[in-house]
């Protein structure tokens, strides 16, 4: 049966994995490409996914975990959250690649195809054995019918569980789906997910558009997957960067009311009251905590884009 109760956090405060940041544009790019990490360095996205798996030829797979990790070390990224999505442990590369990836400085390590807590579980043994930090997270990939059946156990496996990065693609194959622009056959695997995620406070970040030259369906994939709740979109090509960013951003309007409606509550307290009537619409406790989330995440983003530009 699931677990229906998050567990207990067994790291402290301040020593578990960061919770909000931008994650509008999540790019992937191959382990085995030098030329893509360099350029990584100068990019508006938001999140780096450097692969050694799906991207990575077997030949090339310990030239690019080698490739990953210098440049990591190198630095140079800035504010982006940097990810190293690993190879599956029962493939010859697996092991390694987290042992390699757990003390690289990344941010996250990303599992591919995962389908129940045994290897949320696992992996964690290798990370921590390794000497991982406490602050690295795993990232998972809902890709599979069965590891969307148990999101909530993956979910809820682990502190250290930070994100679900949803495979459309693969799972359409899976689901033996057409994978259509509305989407129609992934929209239960894609709410449940979303469920799972806010229930146990992960990121989810929507899965990649596959056709580059279909600028109208990017944008209109981007627009749903807002709308439906997720925090950004996976990317395959840099060229995509900016519109993910634009429609996953908070608008400026949104952050003027949100601004507006923080100082009016606060007031409010002051006097004692635990509402108030903004522009003629009622503002409780529970609006006052999404517009500070909403102004947070606004003020990391401008800060990103100062960075880019300084």
């Amino acid at each position: 049966m699931p677990n229906t109760q998050p567990p207990q956090n067994p790291l402290p405060p301040g020593q578990r994995p960061p919770g909000q940041r931008p994650r509008r544009s999540v790019l992937y790019m191959p382990g085995s490409n030098a030329r893509a990490l360099e350029k990584g360095r100068a990019l508006a996205c938001d999140a780096l996914i450097m692969d050694l798996e799906d991207a990575v030829a077997p030949d090339a797979k310990e030239q690019a975990r080698a490739g990953i990790v210098s440049a990591l070390a190198q630095g140079g990224y800035g504010q982006r959250e940097c990810i190293v999505r690993v190879n599956g442990l029962d493939t010859p590369w697996g092991h390694q690649d987290i042992v390699a990836a757990a003390t690289s400085g990344a941010d996250a390590i990303l599992l591919p195809k995962v389908e129940g807590p045994s290897t949320i579980h696992q992996v964690e043994r290798i990370m921590e054995a390794a000497g991982a930090p406490a602050l690295q997270a795993i990232w998972c990939m809902m890709e599979t019918p069965l590891g969307i059946l148990n999101a909530q156990d993956i979910g809820s496996a682990s502190p250290r569980v930070g994100c679900f990065v949803m495979g459309t693609s693969d799972l359409a194959k899976d689901l033996h789906a057409a994978h259509t622009r509305e989407r129609v056959a992934l929209q239960a695997s894609l709410s449940h997910c979303l469920l799972v995620a806010r229930a146990y406070d992960l990121a989810i970040v929507d899965g990649v558009h596959l056709d580059l030259d279909d600028d109208e369906g990017f944008a209109y994939s981007c627009e749903q997957g807002r709308d439906m709740g997720f925090d950004g979109k996976t990317l395959i090509h840099p060229k995509t960067i900016d519109k993910a960013n634009e429609v996953y951003a908070p608008s400026a309007s949104d952050v003027a009311w949100s601004q507006k409606i923080i100082a009016a509550f606060e007031v409010a307290q002051t006097e004692g009251k635990g509402v108030v009537v903004v522009d003629g619409k009622l503002v409780e406790n529970l609006h006052v905590a999404q517009a500070r989330r909403l102004v947070q995440l606004s003020g990391m983003i401008d800060a990103m884009q100062a960075e880019l530009t300084a």
